[in-house]
């Protein structure tokens, strides 16, 4: 890493930067669209997460909660049955831009998203996440829970869960 990154909560500004990055690093039908995006936002700051480096937007993660954790539930993206009250944490994105990749920021974006939900008092994370990157969420201590049933992007995604 070249300088440390800071972190902080989105504003309704950061929307397109975060799009810019989105769309860069997931492939066609993955990338959420600028309006999801700015409804995370807006209806969920607290579990936006930004990683700024050198005062640029790097990376993000983005949530949402809900009592009941349907993985391949396509309507949540949008934050549709989203609870800011519920104790269980769903992971929309984690993304690093591109241009910003090889410079360690994953490990420490996921780990402060990790003690942000503790400290919020939610019990479980969950993620889905490309096979080639199951190994990578094991060791930051998620656990593998199932193949998805989510056709999301026409991809093939596998669910963990991390228990706080």
């Amino acid at each position: 890493m070249t300088a440390s990154p800071t972190f902080r909560h989105p504003v309704p500004a950061d929307a397109v930067r975060c799009f810019e990055i989105e769309t860069a690093a997931y492939e066609g039908d993955e990338a959420a669209t600028l309006e999801k995006i700015a409804t995370r936002i807006a209806q969920y700051p607290e579990g936006f997460l930004i990683l700024e480096a050198e005062g640029r937007i790097a990376g993000f993660i983005n949530s949402g909660c809900a009592f009941d954790v349907v993985m391949s539930d396509e309507a949540f993206k949008e934050l549709v049955g989203h609870d800011p009250a519920a104790p269980n944490v769903v992971i929309m994105s984690v993304v690093v831009d591109p241009a910003e990749q090889g410079k360690g920021y994953s490990k420490p974006l996921m780990q402060r998203f990790i003690q942000e939900m503790r400290e919020a008092g939610k019990k479980s994370i969950h993620l889905m996440c490309k096979e080639q990157h199951v190994a990578l969420y094991g060791k930051m201590g998620y656990r593998y829970t199932q193949p998805s049933a989510s056709d999301h992007g026409g991809v093939a995604w596998h669910e963990m869960v991390m228990d706080l």
